[in-house]
């Protein structure tokens, strides 16, 4: 019997890595003779230098760049021969900050702009840039301010440069579906705050747009990682594909489907925004093509009719009823409910 084991991270509590090691346990205790493969994913955001690492390796590079709040930090990025992978959130990511520093009137990309300069310097030529995790709410602006920096505004050595996009994000960069409106709350904007900064994130696509005779700010994915995707795609022609989907294909999941009995994913939470193309529901695609059942498993679990009419096999929170909300971001705690709950399962038909 072979288990294939693809949950992303518990953000704040797990990584993909750990939760899968959780789930491994889980099965070991009532199939220790079953063939299980764990495989680290993310969409873009926390975990996907490590899970493409995992995927096909590489070098790690280290830099110092600038944190939200533009203060000196080492971040790194991934060298797979002629290709990078960049994490935007180890430069601009919401991890970086402390509960009272969040706050995206004032946080920038910058940093993000400087580890594209980095491995631009370095000569690389084809870069793969996770979008998600981000502190930030400012359209781009810093990192296309960074890039300048390096390298002036022509940005002339981008000319040959391929930037793919990984998010599985498809929000405009403004309006009432837009970076601010959707994101910018979570990253500790109030409703006044959310206003400014849609507000000028549309007068900086409108003035993009005078200037270089396009505008990208419709665009899907245009309001990834506050506005990141809008920067990305109108300044430095970059394509945007599903962050999942990029994974997925690097290790090959379709070929390890096809003798898997069933696959574990998982999340933080659960909800009706993971049927919007989060890690589950790209992982679910895939395994419905080849009629393999999917457990999902969530910290947190709402909208669990819809997921299972999207054809999740089950759908489980794995804290017992009750369980204190502050217990439950305990790590070891996390973990223990993780394996207990996919131990509940065997023998699974």
């Amino acid at each position: 019997m072979r288990i294939l084991l693809a949950i992303d991270s518990f953000k704040g509590c797990l990584t993909s890595t750990e939760a899968n090691a959780a789930a491994r346990e889980g099965v070991s205790r009532t199939l220790p003779d079953a063939e299980v493969i764990s495989l680290p994913v993310s969409d873009g955001g926390e975990g996907w230098l490590e899970a493409f690492y995992a995927a096909s390796g590489g070098a790690f590079v280290e830099t110092t760049v600038c944190d939200p709040l533009m203060r000196p930090i080492q971040a790194k990025y991934l060298v797979q021969g002629n290709r990078v992978v960049i994490e935007i959130a180890r430069a601009s990511g919401l991890t970086l900050l402390q509960a009272n520093e969040r706050n995206p009137l004032l946080t920038s990309s910058y940093g993000t702009g400087q580890l594209i300069a980095d491995a631009v310097y370095r000569g690389c030529r084809d870069i793969l840039v996770g979008l998600g995790g981000s502190a930030t709410s400012d359209a781009g602006c810093g990192m296309i301010r960074a890039l300048h920096d390096a390298f002036g505004t022509a940005l002339e050595p981008f000319a040959d440069v391929r930037i793919t996009l990984g998010t599985d994000v498809v929000n405009p960069l403004f309006g009432s579906e837009g970076a601010a409106y959707v994101f910018a709350p979570q990253k500790g904007a109030t409703p006044a705050m959310v206003a400014e900064l849609d507000s000028r994130a549309r007068t900086f696509a409108e003035e993009s747009a005078r200037r270089m005779g396009y505008d990208c700010s419709n665009e899907p994915g245009a309001g990834a990682a506050g506005g990141l995707g809008y920067a990305f795609m109108q300044y430095l022609h970059a394509e945007r594909r599903s962050g999942i989907d990029l994974l997925l294909d690097a290790v090959g999941f379709d070929a390890l489907l096809a003798d898997a009995s069933l696959v574990i994913t998982g999340e933080g939470r659960a909800d009706r925004q993971t049927l919007m193309g989060k890690v589950p529901m790209g992982i679910l695609r895939r395994a419905q093509r080849q009629h393999v059942p999917v457990i999902l498993l969530a910290g947190q679990v709402e909208d669990k009719e819809r997921l299972l009419s999207a054809g999740f096999t089950h759908v489980e929170c794995i804290h017992p009823l009750g369980f204190p909300p502050s217990e439950a971001l305990l790590p070891d705690v996390t973990r223990c409910h993780i394996a207990n709950s996919v131990s509940a399962f065997f023998p699974f038909s």
